[in-house]
This record gives structure tokens, C-alpha cells and sequence, in this order.
């Protein structure tokens, strides 16, 4: 059929390492709801800056509530790495060890903020 599937190899060896030292994969989780910013998402927001990833809902009680993280928020980084899309996003997120604090550079109204977010476990997906 010519459909291909690839995995990007520091993400096979992590998932790789993990569960010959876990017997698991364990993800991070931070609760929002992401959006990738588009101009008109920017302009309804009153952002300026053209790059990272909006948050359009934040779970309640979940890690980046507790964080400080409000919708409208632009996530810059994840602990040092640069977000431009929703899949960076969650890609860095999942990255994240449970229960080990992280940084979230974050653009508001008033301009960049460093907010530190504690992850959760994301819970596996299972099949109904």
C-alpha cells in the first residue's frame, strides 16, 4: 500500500530503555488543552509572538493549573526546549519524569514567566 510509519530514533531508544529498566513506559502529563497558534488565534489572544503553542483549556486541579498555567498562555519551552507545534508540545510533555518538576517558559499579556509544573503520570490508553 505504500504507507510508512516512522519513529524518530531517540524516541524508539527511550522508549526502548525504559522498558528494559521499567518494564514500562512511564509519560508525563500536564493537563491542557493545546492549540497550534495560528494568526487569528494569536489576535484573539492579543499575542504578538509568532511562535509556540496556545492553551486553550487547562484541566482543573491538573499539574499545569497547580503550575499557574491560564488559557491563553503561549508555552514557549518545555524545560529548556523550544515548542513550535502541538506535537512538540506533547512529545516534550511526555518526555517529562512523574512527579519531577519542570520548567514552562510562558508568554502572557504582561511578557515571559518561567512557571514550574510538577507532571503526572499519563494514563496508557486502552482499548475498548
Amino acid at each position: 500500500m505504500g504507507i510508512g510509519f516512522a519513529i524518530p530514533t531517540s524516541t524508539a531508544r527511550t522508549v526502548m530503555t525504559a522498558i528494559v529498566q521499567d518494564g514500562k513506559v512511564t509519560r508525563g502529563w500536564i493537563g491542557v488543552e493545546p492549540r497550534d497558534l495560528s494568526p487569528e488565534l494569536a489576535e484573539s489572544f492579543g499575542l504578538k509572538q509568532g511562535n509556540g503553542v496556545v492553551i486553550t483549556g487547562v484541566l482543573q486541579n491538573g499539574p499545569a493549573a497547580q503550575a499557574g498555567v491560564r488559557p491563553g498562555d503561549l508555552i514557549l519551552k518545555v524545560d529548556g526546549h523550544a515548542v513550535s507545534t502541538v506535537p512538540e508540545l506533547l512529545s516534550r510533555v511526555a518526555e517529562l519524569k512523574p512527579g519531577t518538576p519542570a520548567s514552562l517558559l510562558v508568554l502572557r499579556q504582561q511578557g515571559e514567566t518561567t512557571l514550574t509544573v510538577v507532571p503526572g503520570r499519563r494514563n496508557p490508553v486502552r482499548p475498548r
